[in-house]
């Protein structure tokens, strides 16, 4: 399938500030607020095309009859995608849950027609439809579905990337202990 070109003002965000914004949930997750805010976004876990790493990137998901959605905002050019295509064992973690899948591109008409069914009231979808000029009803997803990558995940037994650690945790502690050190100092110094 050809991937239509998107408006130059959606163009893909190649620059440090942009990048840096869409890694931010990443450090998040780290700091262990998965559970918190894990119903807007999850942590996609990928093996590199190239290089054989683990990659991840934070998506925004929507649940559906217990089947997981992601809508990818740049059609083929996103790395996560690239890297799913090549190797398509991946680990999800929406929220304080790990999952292992392989993730697919949706592209039946009945699993389409389903999943517009999870869409319809999506103001993120809403969006997409808007930035590739299609108008969001049924008949008009079904017919474009070459203009939305939308993909799934299947649970699966092999082994998949390793899910992104809380390793940052320890900073709440020693955060609030300097928190605290500094309100009783300045309670001191008066």
């Amino acid at each position: 399938m050809k991937e239509l070109p998107l408006p130059a003002w959606a163009a893909y965000p190649n620059r440090p500030l942009r990048r840096a914004i869409n890694r931010a949930p990443i450090t998040l997750y780290r700091l262990g607020l998965g559970p918190l805010i894990g119903h807007l976004v999850m942590i996609l876990s990928t093996t590199g095309r190239s290089s054989g790493l683990t990659r991840r990137t934070a998506i925004e998901y929507h649940i559906c009859a217990g089947r997981i959605y992601v809508m990818s905002g740049y059609g083929a050019r996103p790395d996560w995608y690239q890297n799913m295509l090549a190797d398509p064992r991946v680990t999800l973690q929406p929220g304080g849950e790990v999952r292992h899948a392989r993730g697919r591109r949706v592209t039946d008409d009945l699993e389409l027609d389903a999943a517009y069914d999870c869409f319809e009231h999506s103001p993120g979808l809403r969006a997409m439809a808007r930035l590739l000029g299609v108008e969001l009803n049924r008949e008009s997803f079904l017919a474009n579905r070459e203009r939305f990558y939308l993909v799934t995940f299947d649970s699966t037994d092999e082994p998949t990337p390793p899910p992104l650690p809380a390793d940052l945790r320890w900073v709440w502690p020693v955060a609030l202990t300097l928190m605290a050190e500094l309100l009783w100092f300045r309670r001191r110094a008066r």
